[in-house]
C-alpha cells in the first residue's frame, strides 16, 4: 500500500452494497491518495467488493465480519483499526455516498481552520450534503433555538457553521477527542447512531463544525416521488428500519445528553412523521407493528 497525503484514514462500511457505487467511492479516495479501509458487515455479494479492493493502492485492508452486527459494531473496529495505524482522525463513510475530487484535501483544510479557531475542542467536521439526484443541499442543524433557524456562521472563522449534530457519512473526527467521548454506541445498531454521539460530544464540552467547501453527494432515506421527501422534509425508511429509527430516539429522549430542545422539536416532528405514514402508506400495518415493538423495546438498551 501506498502512503496516505492525509493524516487521516478513511473507513467504509459495506452491507450489500451497489458495486458501481461503491467503486465509485473507493476510487474516488485511492485518487485522492487516502488511505481507507473497509469493513464488510457479511455482504451477499462480498466476491464483488474484494474485486473492487484488489484494484486499489491505499486500501490497507478490507475487513468481512463474520456477521452483521450492525453499523456502529463495524464503525468502532474501523476506527480502531485507523488509530492502530497511527493516523491522528478518520473520516467515515456509508457505502453509498459520494466525493468530488478534492474532497479530502477541502476537509484537510477545514479540519486546520477549526483546529486554528478552537484548539483541541473540535470533535468533528462535516462536509454540506447534496442529493445526488435533486440537487438539493441541507441545511445544517442547530438545536440551540426552539424555532429551527438560518444558519449560523462561526465569529472566529466564518467559512465553519455552528452545528448540533452531523451525519456519519463524511464527516472527519478526532481520534484523540474520541478517547474522551467514547465510541459509537453499539446497541443502537444503525439509526440515530451519529446524533447520539454528537449529543455526548458537545455535552463533553467539544464542538462539531460544518463546513460548505467540500460537498458530500449523500441521500438520507430511501428515494421516493413524494415531494416531501425530494424536498428533505421527510426521510422515507421501511418498517424494520422505522423500528430502529423509532426505538432509538425514544431511547435517546431519555438521555440527559440529548439537548432538552432538540427533544421537543424532534418529539413533534416524529409525531407528525408517524401519523403521516400510519394515515397514507400502503405498510401501515407494518409500520404500526414497528412502533409497537419501539415503544416496548427503548427501555431495554
Amino acid at each position: 500500500m501506498s502512503p496516505s497525503d492525509f493524516e487521516f484514514a478513511a473507513v467504509v462500511v459495506t452491507y450489500n452494497p451497489v458495486p458501481t457505487e461503491l467503486a465509485a467511492l473507493l476510487g474516488a479516495l485511492d485518487e485522492q491518495r487516502c488511505a481507507h479501509v473497509v469493513i464488510d458487515n457479511r455482504s451477499s455479494n462480498v466476491d464483488e467488493i474484494r474485486t473492487i479492493v484488489k484494484r486499489l493502492s491505499h486500501c490497507m485492508a478490507l475487513h468481512e465480519r463474520p456477521a452483521n452486527d450492525g453499523l456502529a459494531i463495524a464503525l468502532n473496529e474501523g476506527i480502531g483499526r485507523v488509530d492502530a495505524k497511527g493516523f491522528s482522525q478518520v473520516l467515515l463513510f456509508d457505502q453509498d455516498s459520494g466525493i468530488h475530487a478534492g474532497f479530502c484535501e477541502a476537509m484537510t483544510q477545514a479540519w486546520r481552520r477549526g483546529q486554528k479557531a478552537y484548539p483541541g475542542q473540535v470533535a468533528a467536521i462535516g462536509p454540506r450534503l447534496q442529493d445526488p439526484v435533486t440537487g438539493h443541499c441541507s441545511p445544517f442543524r442547530r438545536f440551540d433555538t426552539w424555532w429551527p433557524k438560518a444558519e449560523i456562521s462561526d465569529p472566529a472563522d466564518d467559512s465553519l457553521f455552528q452545528v448540533g449534530f452531523l451525519i456519519t457519512s463524511g464527516s472527519l473526527l478526532d481520534l484523540k477527542a474520541l478517547t474522551t467521548i467514547g465510541p459509537m454506541r453499539e446497541n443502537y445498531f444503525i439509526d440515530n447512531i451519529d446524533l447520539e454521539w454528537c449529543f455526548r460530544a458537545v455535552h463533553k464540552g467539544f464542538r462539531i463544525f460544518g463546513t460548505d467547501q467540500p460537498r458530500l453527494l449523500h441521500r438520507i432515506g430511501e428515494s421516493s416521488r413524494n415531494p416531501l421527501v425530494r424536498r428533505g422534509l421527510v426521510v422515507k425508511h421501511n418498517p424494520l428500519r422505522f423500528y430502529y429509527s423509532s426505538r432509538n430516539r425514544m431511547h435517546l429522549y431519555r438521555q440527559a445528553h440529548a439537548p432538552k430542545i432538540w427533544k421537543w422539536r424532534d418529539l413533534v416532528r416524529f409525531t407528525l412523521k408517524t401519523g403521516y405514514l400510519l394515515a397514507t402508506s400502503s405498510q401501515r400495518s407494518a409500520y404500526l407493528s414497528s412502533l409497537g415493538r419501539a415503544l416496548k423495546d427503548h427501555r431495554k438498551l
